[in-house]
């Protein structure tokens, strides 16, 4: 599975590192490494486990050696565990030397062409609104719009539609979160025929070595002022969403070695 190569990649940078603090929100999850470094993941609630303590596994992270709990990610019984060791993950991809996403004319750098079928797992709004200006053909999947509606439910189309629409696809945007809840394996082999395929959001882990040989062709995450952390964590723990974030966000976009 992809997910275990990514644990792989990320295991260097979590050697001798430290859970100092997090914050389970409804929204978002984050996790600080040694007092200093900050990572987020989604929170998948749409599959999550009933009752009032199902997840009260995260009372004794802080003070755990960062692998350990980075291996809920592939060890994590639900997607809410899983989600914690994604935002370990994030949070060790800060010693990474990344380059700043920089402003570009089309969506994380892609080759948008107005003849393209371009598709999304994940609605991202202000994504989607920017690519249906290039080009006509913009299909969103959305599992959690799926199965809660919402006022933007009419835009997305049924998740058993995927293995028929996105063979068809030129480009791919596809969630970080699909590493969380184990569907990117299935997705990329979905995907053969896409020419670029971007993994964004929160939750993506930026170790592209991971990706090599992948139909990924990008990585746009993002890390996190750590001297905006006390109000960052307050926000979070009053299930803010990213874009409550924004101030605090720091873009970054790399590629994926062919």
């Amino acid at each position: 599975m992809l997910i275990e190569k990514v644990f792989q990649a990320a295991g260097p940078f979590l050697v001798n590192r430290v859970v100092t603090d997090a914050v389970l929100g409804l929204s978002l999850t984050a996790v600080e490494l040694d007092g200093v470094d900050i990572g987020v993941s989604y929170v998948l609630r749409d599959s999550l486990p009933a009752g009032c303590s199902a997840f009260g596994f995260a009372q004794h992270i802080i003070g755990q050696p960062a692998a350990e709990v980075a291996r809920l990610v592939i060890e994590g019984r639900d997607d809410a565990q899983r989600g914690v060791g994604m935002a370990v993950l994030t949070a060790a991809s800060r010693a990474l030397d990344l380059p700043d996403e920089p402003v570009l004319p089309t969506p994380f750098g892609m080759d948008v062409r107005p003849s393209d079928k371009v598709g999304m797992i994940g609605y991202i709004p202000p994504v989607a609104d920017q690519l249906a200006k290039i080009s006509s053909r913009v299909v969103i999947f959305d599992k959690g719009l799926n199965l809660n509606g919402g006022e933007r439910a009419t835009q997305v189309m049924d998740m058993s539609m995927q293995a028929e629409v996105l063979p068809e696809c030129d480009l791919m945007i596809i969630s970080g979160t699909t590493l969380i809840n184990g569907s990117i394996d299935q997705l990329l082999a979905w995907c053969a025929n896409a020419r670029e395929i971007v993994l964004v959001g929160s939750s993506t882990p930026m170790f592209a070595s991971a990706f090599k040989g992948t139909r990924v062709t990008a990585l746009a995450g993002s890390w996190w002022d750590p001297t905006h952390k006390n109000d960052m964590f307050k926000r979070l723990s009053l299930s803010c969403g990213i874009s409550h974030l924004k101030p605090m966000m720091i873009k970054k976009l790399t590629r994926v070695a062919s």
